[in-house]
């Protein structure tokens, strides 16, 4: 049985999944290779697959089968 994550773990994964969405959105396009290159200190393989499952269920990237991760959410406008 998997133990459960605490309150900080928690908010941590919430803070890299909203850093992880902004900069896919900000760059529109960046292949999975590059993204993970820079997150590999940060989550192992398995939590970055996670990370992009949960963006895409989201509606916010598409993962092409190119490997090319495309921001597919709302634009954000000033």
């Amino acid at each position: 049985m998997t133990p459960q994550p605490t309150p900080t773990q928690l908010r941590a994964g919430l803070a890299l999944t909203l850093a992880v969405s902004e900069a896919i959105r900000e760059a529109r396009e960046i292949p999975s290779g590059t993204l993970y290159a820079s997150l590999m200190g940060k989550v192992d393989f398995e939590g970055y697959q996670k990370l992009l499952r949960i963006l895409t269920g989201a509606g916010l990237i598409e993962v092409l089968p190119s490997h090319l991760i495309r921001w597919t959410g709302p634009e954000v406008t000033k």
